[in-house]
């Protein structure tokens, strides 16, 4: 009976003494990274800051961060080059702060860059940021980057800003890229996802400014893109819905074109709905200045008619677009009875090059070519 009352006595004590420790993961201290040997420790705090230093070729840093964290960059990141899939930069969370403080994530994409991408040549690490938080990320500076940029999937409500992606380096030929232009694939966000923000932001690359594959409420606002694709939805691919996104307040510069909604040809069972543009200003356009396209990857070919579109919206204030001399104005290419409703576009004006086909749809109003 004596022995019985000990262990219960001892064990009592254990269990008060295991429920009185506090959680290691509730810490609220205040963990420094400066080598990727420091990420476990530096984790269990509230509070991360990230010194300057080089990730080791073909190695991730991973953040994987708790409920309410501040990040804060504090000196310039570097990657070692290696031939690999990446991502070279994960970070996941909710509720987090993450303060750039103008600081560089530097992908070493000449490197890479053979002017083929993600299409081939070496194999480039990509996305270079997998952002996989809720919260605020602002103030970074990403430089380089071997081949798509951000890959965003937040699990609540995200705003990105003032970001600076500078790829402009990617805009020349080099030994590897046979005279083309270095830098291919160098989206600078690729998004499927839903309550996301991205504002204030500069975008210098050679592909999609930004890319809303699927997803709802997502705002693009008040940033400028130069050099690449253009502002897109898609492409669009199967079982997918696009609906409520805001494009608006952005300047567009020497795009390729300056809005583009792209679906697939072969794409079944999607929608694109609810998409308004406003108050955009776009200049120096190559190829199109508005272009709605169901023939991905294919441009102005045969359109399918599996992915339906509908109110797609330019509102007052005016979105202004001027092109270059042999470009079109508008194009659209819809498949059979897949672009529905009527369209107002009172809030586009178009200068410049030639009007541009109009394909599979009659329903534009408020605008003339």
């Amino acid at each position: 009976m004596r022995s019985s009352f000990i262990s219960f006595v001892v064990l009592s004590a254990l269990y008060n003494l295991v429920q009185g420790a506090p959680s290691k993961r509730s810490s609220s201290c205040t963990g420094t990274i400066s080598s990727l040997s420091d990420v476990t420790d530096a984790v269990e705090c509230t509070t991360v800051n990230i010194n300057a230093f080089t990730v080791p070729a073909g190695e991730t840093f991973s953040l994987s961060l708790l409920e309410g964290t501040t990040v804060n960059l504090n000196g310039n990141v570097a990657f070692g080059n290696v031939s690999w899939a990446g991502p070279l930069f994960e970070i996941s969370g909710t509720s987090i702060t993450f303060n750039g403080n103008s600081n560089k994530f530097d992908g070493g994409g000449p490197f890479y860059w053979d002017g083929q991408g993600t299409n081939g040549g070496v194999t480039k690490p990509h996305p270079m940021m997998k952002i996989k938080i809720s919260g605020t990320w602002t103030n970074v500076h990403v430089v380089n980057s071997p081949a798509q940029v951000y890959s965003v999937g937040n699990p609540a409500a995200l705003t990105m800003s003032n970001l600076v992606i500078d790829n402009s380096q990617g805009n020349y030929p080099n030994s590897q890229s046979g005279g083309l232009p270095a830098g291919h694939n160098t989206d600078g966000f690729d998004a499927s996802t839903k309550n996301l923000v991205i504002e204030n932001s500069t975008i210098m690359n050679q592909d999609d400014c930004i890319a809303i594959n699927e997803g709802s409420n997502i705002v693009f606002s008040g940033n400028t893109c130069e050099g690449g694709h253009g502002i897109s939805i898609g492409s669009v691919t199967s079982n997918v819905v696009v609906s409520g996104i805001v494009i608006k307040g952005n300047t567009v510069i020497n795009e390729m074109q300056a809005f583009r909604i792209k679906t697939d040809a072969a794409a079944t069972n999607s929608t694109v709905t609810n998409i308004t543009y406003s108050g955009n200003t776009a200049t120096g356009i190559g190829s199109y200045g508005v272009l709605i396209d169901q023939s991905y990857p294919s441009t102005l070919g045969t359109p399918g008619n599996g992915v339906i579109i509908s109110d797609i919206t330019f509102e007052d204030p005016t979105t202004t677009i001027t092109v270059n001399s042999t470009a079109d104005k508008i194009a659209i290419n819809c498949g059979s009875g897949s672009c529905t409703g009527t369209w107002n576009w009172n809030g586009l004006l178009v200068n410049g090059g030639d009007s541009g086909p109009v394909d599979g749809f009659a329903g534009i109003s408020g605008y003339t070519q």
